[in-house]
């Protein structure tokens, strides 16, 4: 734990190349869970681009016990330890240094570096986890090839696993065994990876495109092995896809998936050696729903994209941590929509993809922790992993394949190969490639990178009905964040379609556009404050529809009518523009209920919904010609979240009353349609994950949720028999999910689904989530939960599960006026540090916003901030997230 008041920041500005390159790195473990003892040989050469001959190692709750500099023993006075700096001074040009150390995995209960989960070891080195385990120069632009040696006593650990290929197992001889791998590829020391457990696995052998054989395998504790088939199927699928794709090839003999109940992450893509949180390998229909089945597709894939856009191609420094992660969930993103394989499919996934970005990342991008994507600075850089840098980074990458074509962005995906193999370097690096490949001036697209916050852009229109054109005038600017007031104009591409009176798409000319003769969407380009776009030759005024696909990740201004919304609603052949104006419509109406709610003091008397907007809501339940997922993500209203996104002053009763008030008008208006969609939408026979059947059962239980809001008995009779006789975990769930948040009596049903799964720790993951996220369950109820045999603190998962949904899921009963659930918040944020910073600065993010909330409610949130802040011993990790909250 560090206890300086006041931490260092880091500039990306002062970056300096490292002083010593490394070759090749040796090292030997004895593996015991109270002593571990590591050895460390590097072979190091002074970097021509540095003039330091200052050896430079990082090192943190390690103990040192010997250190050998070309075969000499270093004594304490030829080398300076200082906090978590080891330096040797004037050092040779070639050096060979010898390193012993000791670590205590069993006490690390921060999940970085090796610590021990379930009598297991496991590591996570990303992103500075590797100085946990060992000195080293502990930085990703130092790559080196790596020999590591295991040794362990045999019964307890019998599978020995590290990155690359296994050349050499035996015993010992004392009861304990060994085994040697070596990674042929150069690699940052933060994907090194290692495991030594009593585990199991599945495993096939896989033919690639080339003809070479690799051997695939799933390791998993015992007793998980029948939940392995997903992730392995997924593997397949995300290795093929990559040759398809891209011409990528796996590079190793073999490639191995790790899973793990105790991890901070999702999952880690170690070279060759992913070790994943269990939540995103282990399914089968009687524990994981179609989430968990799609998020298991996405993770397994990202992972394993990473095997090329992140380890053979890494990042010069952690400032530019998007060019591997906001590349590679594009990456993903893509290869789970061509799973789907239809159209409809890809634009359900598109449409997830943009209610995450509206969720969360433009709240951060307009809170304290704004950062540009490429971030100028940072005190803990895990607090950089942020969806700034994942998500809106892979929208940057999305976007300049909108502007170069699918085509044109393999071909700069070649060239940034081609050129940057092996190396270490910056998101500047892949923006030359996808420029220099296409023949493009991309220099303004830095700004991407550099500028914070989510850019807002205004459409107007005039239609001049004598020459038949059509002018969309387009205008950019972008709020003031922190460090920068000012912001120069962004590259924005901007998708568009126009409507007929019809609701058919119009053929489009852009006065001086370069398009395809006869394209119904065109990209418009804007790179100035203000630009004018001429259509010629349209015989009617249309409605337009802007920023199809959501083409840029920004906030469109323009002032549809309710008429526009309702026929883009009805009739926008692109789905993503289709469900955007459901939204809109939903959104206009939600702000005036909300204002409607607050003016009378709470009370949602006298509230009134208008049949234009039921109807349209009707039009979408019952039209069978559209695919059930994307009718699902139609009807779901605007979260309580992004409703509070749109208000100056957030009033979280309000919004939560008015919001509810709608679902029960729809569930009550359209009773007999949704009764007749739920029965119409069954799933019957074995359970399949695939997208049709997913989606059927999405909005089937959304039609149960809208029934559930105010239900009478028949309705509550329905839930009880889905929960009793479902087939698969989506529909149990849902209709458990449906019963607690309808405040009906569920409390034989909860046990009844607890005492089903208590040995699945997932799925008791799933039951505390469950209850902490309705609004029936006030703070109170959450510390009683807090007392259950099955929570604990120290799994991120569980904690996840009822402290994180509560704080961030259930916003009316966390901004509950007495201001309790604030003074919760403090505490475990507190709590919580003691034990994994990491989760603890993630909760701590939860009030980031406080000034955006009425007078009463900010204070008693600034109040539990300086709770926080005042603490003597905080972590970085929390200290930053606290600090930026409290600063004007």
């Amino acid at each position: 734990m560090r206890t300086d008041s006041s931490p260092q920041t880091i500039f990306r500005k002062d970056y300096t190349p490292p002083a010593y390159l490394v070759d090749t790195v040796e090292l030997g473990f004895d593996l015991d869970p109270d002593r571990t003892v590591v050895a460390n040989r590097i072979t190091m050469r002074q970097n021509p681009a540095s003039k330091s001959r200052d050896i430079v190692l990082h090192g943190e709750e390690i103990e040192l016990v010997a250190l050998r500099l070309n075969g000499k023993t270093l004594a304490p006075t030829e080398y300076h330890l200082n906090g978590s700096t080891l330096t040797i001074r004037k050092a040779p040009a070639k050096a060979v240094l010898e390193i012993e150390t000791l670590c205590a995995p069993v006490q690390n209960t921060s999940l970085s570096g090796l610590y021990v989960s379930n009598g297991n070891f496991f590591t996570q080195c990303e992103a500075e986890g590797f100085r946990r385990i060992t000195y080293f120069p502990d930085r990703p632009d130092v790559m080196a090839k790596y020999t590591v040696m295991l040794r362990a006593d045999k019964a307890a650990y019998p599978v020995l696993l590290s990155n690359g290929n296994l050349i050499e197992e035996g015993e010992l001889g004392d009861g304990r065994h060994y085994a040697k791998w070596e990674d042929p590829f150069k690699k940052p020391s933060y994907l090194f990876a290692l495991v030594a457990a009593r585990l199991v696995c599945q495993e096939e052998r896989y033919t690639l495109q080339s003809g070479r054989e690799v051997l695939l395998q799933v390791w998993v504790e015992e007793g998980n092995l029948d939940k392995t088939d997903y992730a392995m199927q997924s593997l397949k699928n995300s290795i093929r896809w990559d040759e398809e794709r891209f011409g990528l090839e796996l590079d190793l003999d073999r490639f191995m998936i790790v899973a793990v109940g105790d991890f901070n992450m999702g999952a880690m893509e170690n070279k060759g050696l992913n070790i994943f949180n269990t939540k995103f390998v282990l399914a089968n229909p009687r524990v994981a729903t179609d989430i968990d089945y799609a998020g298991i597709e996405a993770v397994v894939g990202h992972e394993y994209f990473h095997n090329w856009t992140g380890n053979r191609v890494t990042c010069r420094d952690w400032f530019q941590l998007s060019l591997k992660e906001g590349l590679t969930v594009f990456r993903d993103q893509e290869f789970s929509a061509d799973m789907i394989g239809t159209d409809s499919g890809r634009a359900v996934t598109r449409i997830d993809q943009v209610r995450t970005l509206r969720q969360a990342q433009f709240p951060e991008d307009a809170g304290p922790m704004s950062h540009p994507v490429r971030p100028d600075s940072f005190v803990e850089i895990n607090n950089f992993y942020t969806v700034t840098v994942y998500e809106k980074g892979a929208e940057v990458v999305r976007m300049y394949q909108t502007l170069v074509g699918r085509d044109g962005f393999r071909k700069g995906m070649d060239l940034y190969f081609k050129r940057h193999d092996g190396q270490a370097v910056e998101c500047d690096d892949f923006r030359a490639a996808m420029a220099d490949a296409n023949g493009r001036d991309l220099r303004q697209f830095e700004r991407w990178y550099s500028q914070a916050g989510t850019p807002i852009v205004t459409a107007r229109t005039r239609y001049d009905a004598v020459k038949r054109n059509f002018d969309i005038i387009l205008s950019q600017r972008c709020p003031a964040s922190a460090g920068q007031a000012d912001k120069l104009p962004f590259h924005i591409p901007v998708a568009v379609g126009l409507l007929s009176a019809s609701g058919k798409d119009l053929p489009l000319t852009l006065e001086g556009g370069k398009h395809a003769k006869g394209a119904t969407t065109v990209v418009l380009e804007l790179t100035e404050q203000e630009q004018i776009f001429r259509f010629r030759h349209v015989d009617e005024r249309p409605t337009p529809s802007i920023l199809r696909d959501f083409s840029a990740p920004v906030i469109l201004e323009y002032d549809y009518t309710d008429d526009e919304l309702l026929h883009l609603f009805s009739h926008d052949s692109d789905p993503v523009n289709r469900w955007e104006a459901g939204q809109r419509l939903a959104m206009e109406r939600l702000l005036k209920l909300t204002a409607q709610v607050a003016a009378a003091g709470g009370s949602d008397a006298g509230l009134k919904l208008d049949a234009t907007f039921i109807n349209a809501q009707r039009a979408v339940l019952t039209d069978d010609t559209l695919d059930p997922a994307f009718r699902e993500l139609a009807l779901i209203l605007p979260s309580e979240i992004i409703i509070a996104e749109q208000m100056d002053v957030v009033d979280p009763q309000a919004i939560h009353v008015a919001r509810q008030f709608m679902r029960r008008t729809i569930g009550a208006a359209l009773k007999s349609e949704l009764l007749a969609q739920y029965h119409a939408n069954q799933t019957p026979g074995a359970y399949s994950p695939d997208a049709l059947s997913a989606g059927k059962r999405a909005l089937k239980n959304l039609c149960l949720s809208y029934l559930m809001v105010a239900p009478d008995m028949a309705e509550l009779k329905l839930a009880q028999q889905q929960f009793e006789k479902a087939g698969n975990m989506t529909d149990r769930s849902a209709a458990l999910v449906s019963m607690i948040h309808s405040g009906a009596e569920a409390g034989p049903y909860l046990k009844a689904f607890y005492q089903d799964f208590e040995h699945e720790a997932l799925v008791i993951d799933k039951w505390f989530a469950m209850q902490a996220a309705a609004p029936t369950t006030n703070v109170a109820a959450v510390r009683k939960l807090m007392q259950h045999p099955a929570f604990t603190l120290k799994n991120p998962n569980r904690a996840r599960s009822l402290i994180f949904n509560f704080t961030g899921a259930n916003p009316s009963q966390f901004h509950a006026a007495d201001g309790s659930a604030y003074e919760f918040w403090a505490e475990f944020v507190i709590k919580l540090d003691a034990i994994n910073p990491q989760v603890a600065a993630r909760l701590a993010r939860g009030m980031d916003r406080w000034r955006r909330y009425a007078p009463a409610l900010q204070a008693k949130m600034k109040k539990a901030l300086e709770k926080v802040a005042g603490r003597a011993k905080l972590s970085n990790d929390v200290l930053e997230v606290v600090t930026k909250a409290l600063a004007n």
